[in-house]
């Protein structure tokens, strides 16, 4: 694990994003470094933190999405009740809508059980902004794990985000730290990113992960997760190119001029032909981000004939498939198998994203988290789920 902790302050929000772990099981930062790195940004912007207004407190750290001011959401549908938290020392919370099927109280409740803590995480399904973030200043809240459709819009009210949440212009993580002042801040991160890149880390052997430095990668898909994988690829991973396939090219543009205005697009390139594909070297680590639809329209199926042409390709790697709900059986798994690449499912980052998160909220290491207990856990759950 690299030494955040010897760090100089001026150097932390380069070195957040400089340094990479290899395949340890201590992902991300080192447990000193996201208070760290606060404290440097604070030291830099208190004066204009702390003059914000209690509803948007950090709107200026985040220009590129405006916040939205609260009382204009006042159409939006009727929050849920509040889950009781009269039994628990202290409570996390998923937001986003639609989350029934979610694995992630699952997965943190098998922490916090296996860790004897009185803590658990609640769902709590719903559009409204205003009401997540009600709770995340209620006395009992730790931390949430943060979905669609909040993982953009909540960003302007927070008081800081760390270089990965900055970077990839999402959160999936909220966490609390205090200012030098005493001040509870909300803080985002976005572990997505940890998650991909632990899930290939953790399932390829280090000779062929050794191989990817350097040579192309391939993020198939051009929404929210997709600039996630092309931070992992491009920073953690060092793959030189990242082609880009998805049925939607303009999608895919407003990837690239997003990802190149924060430093990490030089190399993305959009592939839509055979023919291109055909002329291209091949990738050897790639991240399926769409959802196990069979192709219908000439967009869909033409982009699947990309896919298949880039899989077919002599050198195998590794292919991360994101999609695992209702069925990791997903096509893209099925020509990732019959191409002969090393298939590693999207339970594998959903798990490395979870842990990462309950090393940030309970400020423990990961090699202290129960990981293979939640392995089976979840493989359980998904096991008994396909046989319904």
């Amino acid at each position: 694990m690299l030494g955040y902790e010897d760090e100089d302050d001026n150097q932390i929000a380069h070195n957040c994003i400089k340094n990479r772990s290899t395949a340890s099981s201590d992902t991300g930062y080192s447990l000193g470094l996201y208070t760290k790195y606060l404290n440097a940004r604070m030291s830099a912007t208190t004066a204009t933190l702390f003059s914000t207004t209690p509803e948007a407190p950090a709107a200026q750290m985040a220009p590129q999405h405006p916040a939205t001011p609260l009382s204009s959401q006042n159409d939006a549908p009727q929050p849920p009740p509040v889950p009781s938290t009269t039994h628990l020392d202290r409570v996390s919370y998923l937001f986003g809508h639609p989350i029934s099927h979610s694995l992630s109280p699952l997965l943190h409740g098998t922490i916090y059980e296996s860790l004897n803590l009185n803590y658990a995480q609640h769902l709590y399904e719903t559009t409204s902004l205003p009401a997540c973030l009600a709770l995340a200043r209620s006395e009992k809240f730790f931390g949430a794990s943060v979905t669609m459709p909040h993982k953009v819009a909540i960003i302007p009210y927070l008081d800081m985000l760390t270089p990965e949440g900055e970077a990839i212009g999402a959160v999936n993580t909220i966490f609390l730290r205090n200012s030098p002042s005493g001040k509870r801040l909300l803080c985002g991160t976005n572990t997505d990113c940890i998650g991909i890149r632990e899930a290939i880390l953790q399932n390829v052997d280090q000779a062929v992960v050794d191989r990817m430095k350097g040579k192309p990668g391939m993020v198939i898909g051009g929404g929210g997760t997709s600039r996630a994988a092309v931070y992992a690829l491009k920073i953690f991973l060092e793959c030189s190119d990242i082609y880009l396939v998805n049925r939607d090219r303009g999608e895919v543009d407003q990837v690239i001029q997003e990802c190149q205005s924060k430093g990490f697009g030089d190399g993305l390139r959009y592939v839509g032909s055979v023919e291109e594909a055909e002329r291209l070297a091949g990738p050897l680590v790639v991240v399926s981000a769409i959802p196990d639809f069979p192709p219908k329209t000439e967009a869909e199926i033409a982009t699947r004939k990309v896919i298949e042409t880039m899989l077919g390709k002599s050198e195998k790697g590794a292919i991360l498939e994101m999609c695992y709900h209702p069925s990791p059986n997903t096509a893209i798994a099925k020509i990732s198998r019959e191409s002969g690449w090393r298939l590693i499912e999207g339970t594998e980052a959903m798990i490395w994203q979870g842990l990462e998160q309950d090393k940030v909220w309970l400020r423990r290491r990961v090699r202290a988290l129960p990981v293979e207990k939640v392995k089976e856990v979840i493989g359980a759950k998904l096991a008994a789920r396909s046989r319904l």
